[in-house]
Parts: C-alpha cells; sequence; structure tokens
C-alpha cells in the first residue's frame, strides 16, 4: 500500500509538469516567468523664462525621482532663456544625476531658445517635436538698454568702448557651450554658431545636424525610441527601459509657483513699492497697525526677490534717493524741485534696477509699471502737499487755542471776575471794568480754567 501511494503521488507530479510544460510550449506570451515592469518617468514642464523658480521645480522633481527609483526625469521645454546663475545651476544638476535626463522641446510651436540651448547640450538626450525650433545663444549686451549691440568676435571695437569685456563674456559662452557639446558627443562646430551668430535651427535641422539625438511627436513616441538606448551618467552606462514605462507628471509646488510670482522683474518692483509706502503710512498714522503690517511684509518678500535677482546697484540707489527726495519734499514743502527730481531719480533707477548682463533675455521691469509707479508717487506727493496747506490754514479744532475768538455772556460779575457761558459750559473768567449779566464777551485768550473776555459792542 505504501508504494502504491509514493507511486501515485509520482504520477500526479508527472502529470501537472508536463501539463504546465505544454501550456507554456503552446502559448509563450503567457509564460509563467513574466518580464519586470520598468521603472517609472519622471516628466517635468520647463515654460515660460527660465529662474530662480524653475531651479526649484528641478530640485523637486529630482527629489521624486529618487524617491520613486525612476529611471530617466523628462524636461518638456518651451521657454525664450533665462537668468543665466539659474540657468548653470540646472546645467550642474543635470551633469551631476545619476538618473538620465531627457530634454524634450515640445508641443509643436515650442521653442528652447538661448539658455534652452545650453541645456539640451547638456541633456543626457536631447529631443524635439515637428514644428520647433533651438538656438539664438548669443549672450545680452553689455550695458544697460539702448546700448551699442553685441559685437562678434572678429569685430574690431573702436579704442576705449569696451570690447575686450564683450569679447570677454562672448568666448566664455562659447567655451561653455562646445565642453557641453564635446562631454555629450554632440555638434560643437554648430554650437559656436549659435553664441556667436545666434544662429537657430528647426527640430528637423537639428536632428541633421546632430544638434539633437532624435525626433519624437509625443511623449510616449520619445520613450518607445529611447527604449533600449545607453547613455553614460556620472555612474557608468545606463540602458534606458521606457516603453510602457509608467509616467508621472510632477507639478510644481504652491511655494515654487509663489516664489515664481515674486521673483518676476515687475511684481518685485511693485511688492518693494507697496512695502514702503505702508512702512511710511504707518509713520504718518502711528496706532493704525494694518499699513505697517502689510508694508513690512511686502518689503521683506521684495527683497527676499531682489536677493535672487541680478541687480544693479546704481539703480537700487537712484531708487532710494528719488523716495528719499519726494518724502522730504512731502514734509518739508516748496517749490516741488525735490519731488520733480525725486520721481525722475525713481523712473531712471526703476528702469536700470536690474543688470542685464545676468540674464539673456529682456530682464527688466517694464515701461509700464515703471510709469504708473512714478505716477502714483507724483499723486501722493501733491495730494500731501495740498493736505499739509489746508491744514496749516485751517483753524485750530482742539486744545486751549480752540476758545480763542468764542463768544459768550455773563451770568455773573464782581469786582472785574465772574462767570461765563461759553460753547455750553460755564467758566470763570475776568474782564475790564464791571459787565451786567447777560453782556455778550469775546474770549481773548485762556490761562489754566480762567477765560480772558473783552465785551462785544455794537459794530464790532
Amino acid at each position: 500500500m505504501r508504494f502504491r501511494r509514493i507511486g501515485l503521488i509520482c504520477s500526479f507530479l508527472f502529470v501537472v509538469v508536463t501539463a504546465v510544460h505544454s501550456y507554456a510550449q503552446s502559448d509563450p506570451g503567457q509564460a509563467v516567468t513574466t518580464r519586470a515592469e520598468p521603472a517609472p518617468v519622471i516628466v517635468l514642464d520647463v515654460k515660460g523664462a527660465i529662474g530662480v523658480g524653475t531651479g526649484h521645480m528641478l530640485e523637486e522633481a529630482f527629489a521624486r525621482a529618487h524617491a520613486e527609483r525612476a529611471g530617466l526625469i523628462m524636461l518638456r521645454m518651451d521657454t525664450p532663456g533665462g537668468l543665466v546663475s539659474a540657468t548653470r545651476d540646472i546645467i550642474q544638476a543635470i551633469l551631476a544625476s545619476p538618473i538620465p535626463v531627457a530634454v524634450f522641446v515640445a508641443p509643436g510651436g515650442a521653442r528652447a531658445a538661448s539658455a534652452g540651448t545650453y541645456i539640451i547640450y547638456a541633456a543626457h538626450v536631447a529631443a524635439m517635436a515637428p514644428g520647433t525650433h533651438l538656438g539664438a545663444a548669443t549672450p545680452v549686451q553689455m550695458g544697460p538698454p539702448g546700448a551699442p549691440p553685441q559685437r562678434r568676435d572678429n569685430d574690431k571695437p573702436a579704442e576705449g568702448e569696451g570690447g575686450a569685456m564683450e569679447r570677454k563674456v562672448l568666448n566664455d559662452a562659447v567655451a561653455y557651450l562646445r565642453s557641453l557639446a564635446q562631454l555629450r558627443g554632440r555638434n560643437a562646430e554648430w554650437a559656436e554658431k549659435a553664441v556667436r551668430e545666434a544662429a537657430t535651427l528647426t527640430a528637423e535641422e537639428a536632428a541633421r545636424e546632430k544638434v539633437i539625438d532624435l525626433l519624437a511627436g509625443s511623449v510616449d513616441d520619445l520613450l518607445d525610441r529611447l527604449d533600449g538606448r545607453t547613455v553614460r551618467t556620472v555612474e557608468g552606462e545606463r540602458t534606458l527601459a521606457t516603453r510602457h514605462a509608467r509616467v508621472i507628471v510632477v507639478e510644481p509646488s504652491w511655494k515654487t509657483r509663489l516664489l515664481t510670482v515674486v521673483t518676476d522683474p515687475n511684481i518685485a518692483f511693485i511688492l518693494l513699492m507697496i512695502g514702503i509706502y505702508g512702512i511710511i503710512f504707518e509713520f504718518w498714522s502711528p496706532g493704525l497697525t494694518g499699513p505697517g503690517i502689510v508694508g513690512a511684509i511686502c518689503l521683506l518678500v521684495g527683497l527676499m526677490a531682489l536677493s535672487m535677482m541680478p541687480l544693479n546697484f546704481a539703480g537700487v540707489a537712484l531708487l532710494v534717493a528719488g523716495l528719499a527726495m519726494m518724502v522730504v519734499e512731502a514734509f518739508t514743502p516748496g517749490f516741488g524741485v525735490l519731488g520733480l527730481g525725486g520721481i525722475a531719480a525713481f523712473v531712471i533707477g526703476g528702469l536700470f534696477l536690474f543688470d542685464p548682463a545676468g540674464a539673456d533675455i529682456d530682464f527688466a521691469v517694464s515701461w509700464p509699471v515703471v510709469l504708473a509707479a512714478a505716477a502714483t508717487n507724483a499723486l501722493l506727493v501733491v495730494g500731501l502737499l495740498g493736505m499739509i496747506l489746508r491744514v496749516r490754514r485751517r483753524k485750530v479744532a482742539t486744545g486751549s487755542e480752540e476758545m480763542i475768538g468764542l463768544e459768550g455772556r455773563v451770568l455773573d460779575w464782581r469786582d472785574g471776575q465772574g462767570h461765563i457761558r461759553v460753547h455750553g459750559e460755564v467758566w470763570s473768567a475776568r474782564g475790564p471794568g464791571p459787565l451786567a449779566p447777560g453782556t455778550p464777551v469775546r474770549v481773548d485768550r485762556r490761562d489754566g480754567l480762567t477765560l480772558h473776555v473783552d465785551p462785544i459792542r455794537e459794530g464790532t
């Protein structure tokens, strides 16, 4: 019996193994062993000017990628350029990333101009959608708005025109972009043209010139094309497994969105003005607390934003001098010379508040904002001047001086003193000669709680 049971068990196991083997052979797609799910892909949208907020968004995306054990970080880009410091920080983060980073210029109509071109060259994988373009990576002019345009390196500048500084900035940008091109095996000659000549390319031309790695119509299309591709990171070569990978779109946090808003030059300028006026109003009307609190918060937020942006300290000095002159004009009204000078200094300081060499786009306070702020300053100064003049001409309504000139009637009088009723109140009074009860009198001056009066005679 025991041998019989063992035989039955062996027969049963043989049948099961044979059935499983036959099933796997007949339908390989349903085999017992299945392929492991690919690591997720983190997607971050980079839209608009590149600034401090963009750097914080990238930090959040990298942190999320590490937490999710992502196999790829994709930056979906559409940018006209941005701050030089923020661009360099982003490139350094990409170069130091152990997770491959792909830059995808999309959707159709998007661009990767100026700073975007540098970021594309730094990426482990560069891709573009049809209908997009990149390039125009020439550094901005060295000087304030309206200065002569940037010269090329082979031009001969006139003596004393600062050509050496311009060539220095230009050559530094060329070397930077060429080094990225050599690192990623991309077209270094065109990179130099993009800097020296502000050259641009469409998506198809960029693929043909080996500036980018491939074209793709969408994120899914790009992931299919990248599957099996090998890239080199700081930790060595990695083979991408992106087909059918889970896509995680990272949305910026509220802190990053707030930072992006306040670091806009126009918003930072407006916050600075609100802060200054809030504190000034608090000093004018102590005890209100509201203007002081709002002003202090706006001023601190505005100063925080300014500390993250390339400032021109001459513009800051002009701005402060203009506000100081307008405040002095308000408290010591004269012929308005200080007020007009303050408005002029304020406008010029607002226009030159930011250093144009710190960005590769038009990074400055816009004309409408500066003019609106200057008009507001002028209206406040004029309104304050008018209010001060009206107050100076107004009759005193409180204190001991209020009694001077009031009229009353004698209640009782004896030996040059008595009591009068004035302003609905009974006061002790002194005056010349005898006065009969009911005699109208006028207050001449006040001595403590005693009024000195004179009788009102007809015709006076």
